[in-house]
């Protein structure tokens, strides 16, 4: 493992210029599946500082609907980067897609067949109980309010990219979906369509902090990246690692990194 992955957060230099910070939700702002009032306070005091704080989950749109209007942030990203709530000026929140209605109709009818595949061809797979609230993708929970082995999980994936979609493995579920977003492309367009700035010319004026596999693309892409030290229960599995980890797991390790950072702007 190269000396450049995994160093303590009190070495990450934050830049000067930082724009912002990109984050996963579950089990980097959420403790026990909730996310505690002190990290909510974390993200409000970074806004305050000046920077754009945007989550990117693998949670469904239908689920992220109740934070976006109470988290101080500027939008959340859905979906594995499919879908975006954006809060407009009436006090409400825009929608914004990736995808075409045409599109998201034909691949959601597609997607609940392999959903149903699965649950009937992988023993003790049981789709994700906020799937009622997804609209891009498909859930299966492996670590939330079931469990499944390495081997079940890996069957899952294998049926999902097998009948042509994109698969991840978050810290509790299974996601699939067709298309070409993902955690890194969504951060491009949602940038984009919020700010009007070019991630991939801005690289290092960001932070992304994550937890798990589904974050590999921003670890690999993003030269500030940061993980929370529960990461070291996917780390086996990771080919890209995050340059910096955080001594606290989840929400406080969220915490930690919103305090260094806001050290070093004062």
């Amino acid at each position: 493992m190269s000396q450049e992955f995994l160093r303590p957060l009190s070495e990450l230099p934050v830049p000067a210029n930082l724009l912002g910070v990109l984050t996963d939700i579950d089990d980097t702002l959420t403790t026990e599946g909730v996310v505690p009032a002190h990290v909510v306070a974390a993200i409000g005091r970074l806004q305050a500082a000046g920077l754009k704080v945007v989550p990117i989950t693998g949670r469904p749109v239908g689920w992220s609907v109740p934070f976006a209007r109470a988290w101080p942030v500027e939008a959340i990203v859905a979906e594995n980067g499919a879908v975006a709530l954006r809060r407009n000026d009436r006090g409400g929140l825009d929608k914004l897609y990736q995808q075409d209605d045409d599109t998201r109709v034909h691949n959601f009818a597609k997607m609940q067949e392999v959903l149903a595949q699965i649950e009937q061809q992988v023993p003790g797979a049981q789709r994700a109980t906020d799937s009622h609230g997804r609209e891009c993708d498909i859930a299966v929970d492996h670590s939330e309010f079931t469990t499944l082995s390495q081997a079940q999980i890996d069957a899952c994936v294998a049926i999902m990219r097998d009948a042509g979609m994109n698969a991840t493995v978050s810290s509790i579920h299974i996601n699939g979906w067709f298309g070409d977003h993902n955690k890194l492309e969504g951060a491009r367009w949602i940038v984009r369509e919020l700010f009007g700035i070019d991630l991939d010319a801005t690289l290092g004026q960001w932070i992304y902090i994550g937890d798990s596999t589904n974050d590999q693309l921003m670890f690999q892409h993003m030269p500030h990246s940061v993980g929370v030290a529960n990461i070291a229960r996917f780390v086996p599995q990771l080919q890209h690692l995050p340059r910096y980890v955080t001594k606290a797991e989840r929400g406080d390790g969220f915490v930690q990194l919103a305090d260094h950072i806001l050290v070093t702007q004062k």
